[in-house]
């Protein structure tokens, strides 16, 4: 009897915060769509969400291309096939690796705080104040949060990708000994402009579900200091999990 009270209460659990994820980000869009603009507000948070990012996220992309050069280098070279190296880094990284990775890193950095950060804003009646004040607090501290990550993680896959295929180049010819002209002429050959957009597209879309599922973690926190740590960690795994289901269907939709 208990195992089939604990499975309804996940399966309530479940679909509430399903509930509150649509609602609020019926909300998010309405508001986003309505003036008064906080332009300031949003830059902060694309310096927080986009600049603040980018040593993390450089060097993920960094050592992910060189690591797919050093082992498709030597799995290559079984069957004398070297030469597409190139090839294989550029694909790999503008397609999967770049906006799944960088996703990853900065729902692990951005995520965690947006649910902290509205969390303690929710437990110390910060939230409460606003309302009380007139304040929407969704126009005033969710809205900016999605659209800096949503405007942004694009362009940090942007350089990702860039720092990727630079990065596997430098192993596959300057460690491995491969023949530059080669391996550039191979890295754009295959190389389509769909590869790059759908990449682009890919990361729009983690961007806005991970800032939302951290900014609703937070926003519904409940439980004092104990409940923002736990939001946080909610948010984190919760945004992680969302990014690779999506990341699947996306992949479907868009090659």
């Amino acid at each position: 009897m208990k195992f089939f009270e604990a499975l309804g209460a996940v399966i309530l659990r479940a679909f509430t915060e399903m509930g509150r994820f649509v609602l609020l980000f019926a909300r998010t869009v309405t508001w986003a769509i309505r003036p008064p603009y906080d332009v300031p507000e949003l830059f902060k948070q694309m310096v927080r969400v986009g600049v603040d990012s980018i040593p993390v996220v450089f060097l993920t992309g960094l050592f992910t291309g060189g690591v797919i050069a050093l082992e498709t280098y030597s799995g290559f070279a079984r069957f004398h096939a070297e030469s597409f190296v190139g090839s294989v880094v550029a694909l790999s990284v503008t397609r999967e690796l770049a906006p799944v990775l960088a996703a990853l890193m900065v729902t692990g950095r951005v995520g965690s705080a947006m649910a902290a950060e509205l969390g303690t804003m929710r437990v110390t009646e910060q939230i409460d104040a606003l309302v009380a004040l007139a304040t929407e607090p969704v126009q005033y501290l969710i809205v900016p949060r999605v659209v800096a990550a949503t405007v942004m993680l694009p362009l940090l896959v942007v350089m990702a990708d860039a720092v990727g295929i630079t990065g596997g180049y430098v192993v596959a010819v300057d460690l491995l000994g491969a023949n530059s002209v080669t391996y550039v002429h191979n890295t754009f050959q295959f190389l389509e402009r769909n590869d790059f957009t759908a990449g682009l597209i890919k990361a729009a879309v983690f961007g806005l579900l991970f800032s939302m599922i951290g900014c609703q973690k937070g926003y519904f926190t409940e439980g004092g200091a104990e409940g923002v740590g736990i939001a946080t960690t909610r948010a984190v795994v919760a945004g992680s999990l969302a990014i690779l289901v999506a990341d699947f269907f996306l992949a479907k939709i868009l090659f």
